[in-house]
């Protein structure tokens, strides 16, 4: 018979999955992915904003299956790239030559 020590640690073990889930996507990807929101990442840097709530959305789909560890990797791709997406936010809207060409104002046209 094993000791009771054993069933205890066997038993923690089996919740790891939904606690690393609840701190990798709930806490750290919402919380990343509402900052690139705030900084309006989605006018300024809409690939990495897209990527993100991409992401995001994919963790919670996966979750809804029980496969966290897939889930919490969607999370932790969701967080980077959300934070990318406020980095980028930030950077083009102090300096708008750093927007991609095609995210530019186009020039006004001169009317003949």
């Amino acid at each position: 018979m094993a000791p009771r020590w054993l069933y205890a640690v066997l038993l923690g073990a089996g919740a790891c999955g939904p606690v690393t889930y609840i701190n990798e996507v709930t806490r750290r990807a919402n919380q990343a992915v509402e900052e690139a929101r705030q900084a309006e990442a989605e006018k300024y840097a809409p690939y990495y904003w897209t990527r993100a709530v991409e992401y995001l959305r994919e963790a919670r789909s996966i979750a809804a299956h029980a496969d966290y560890q897939g889930a919490t990797r969607f999370g932790r791709l969701a967080t980077e790239a959300a934070q990318l997406a406020t980095e980028e936010a930030k950077l083009a809207k102090k300096d708008p030559s750093k927007l991609p060409m095609d995210q530019r104002p186009a020039p006004a046209k001169d009317t003949p």
